[in-house]
C-alpha cells in the first residue's frame, strides 16, 4: 500500500495529513457556521482539539491507510478543507466525506477529490464497499456523492451521539467492482 499522501492527488488538489500544529486551521473549518450547518454544528476550540487528536491523529495509527486529510489547492498551497475515508462512528462501515471552506464551494473540488479518494479506497486499499451519509436537507452534498459515483440507498439512523440528533440520514454506498467498472483508470 502506498502512503496516502503520495497517492491522493488530482490535477488541482492534494491531500496531506493533519498535524497537531494544524489546530487553528482545523478549528477554523470546524467552527465555521456555513461549513458545519449539516454536520452537527460549530465546535469550540476545545472540541476541535479533541476531535483532531482522537478522531484524526490517533486514527492514523489505529487504521493505517484511512483517515481525514487536509485538502490543499496545488496551485496556491491553500487549504480548501478536508476529505476523509474513515469509519462511520460506532459502525463498521467505511465512509467517504468532505468539508470545504465556503470560498471554495462551486469549483468542483469536493467531487474531484471524492472520486480520487474512492479510487484509492477501492483500488489501492481493496475495500469491498464504501458508504457516505448526509443530513437529509443537505442536497448539495448529496449531488456531490451522486456525481462521484455512489448510489442513494434510502435513509438510516445511527445511535452514535455524533449522528443521533440528526435523525434519519441519507445513505449512499457502492460496491468496489461496480464503481471500478464504471470508472476504469
Amino acid at each position: 500500500m502506498r502512503d496516502p499522501e503520495s497517492s491522493l492527488t488530482t490535477e488541482r488538489l492534494a491531500l496531506r495529513r493533519w498535524t497537531a500544529d494544524d489546530l487553528e486551521l482545523y478549528h477554523a473549518l470546524s467552527s465555521d457556521p456555513e461549513v458545519m450547518r449539516y454536520t452537527g454544528g460549530v465546535r469550540t476550540r476545545e472540541q476541535s482539539a479533541e476531535l483532531l487528536r482522537e478522531r484524526t491523529l490517533e486514527y492514523y495509527e489505529q487504521h493505517p491507510g484511512l483517515g481525514s486529510w487536509a485538502t490543499i489547492e496545488r496551485a496556491t498551497g491553500a487549504c480548501v478543507g478536508m476529505h476523509l475515508l474513515n469509519h462511520i462512528r460506532g459502525e463498521s462501515y467505511i465512509q467517504v466525506g468532505y468539508l470545504l471552506f465556503p470560498q471554495y464551494w462551486g469549483r468542483g473540488y469536493a467531487t474531484e477529490m471524492c472520486v480520487r479518494v474512492l479510487r484509492y479506497g477501492f483500488a489501492e486499499l481493496g475495500l469491498p464497499r464504501i458508504a457516505a451519509i448526509t443530513e437529509l436537507p443537505h442536497v448539495a452534498s448529496q449531488r456531490v456523492l451522486l456525481k462521484a459515483g455512489l448510489r442513494r440507498d434510502g435513509e438510516r439512523s445511527f445511535a452514535h451521539p455524533t449522528y443521533a440528533s440528526a435523525g434519519p440520514m441519507a445513505w449512499f454506498e457502492r460496491e468496489a467492482a461496480d464503481w471500478l467498472a464504471e470508472r476504469p483508470a
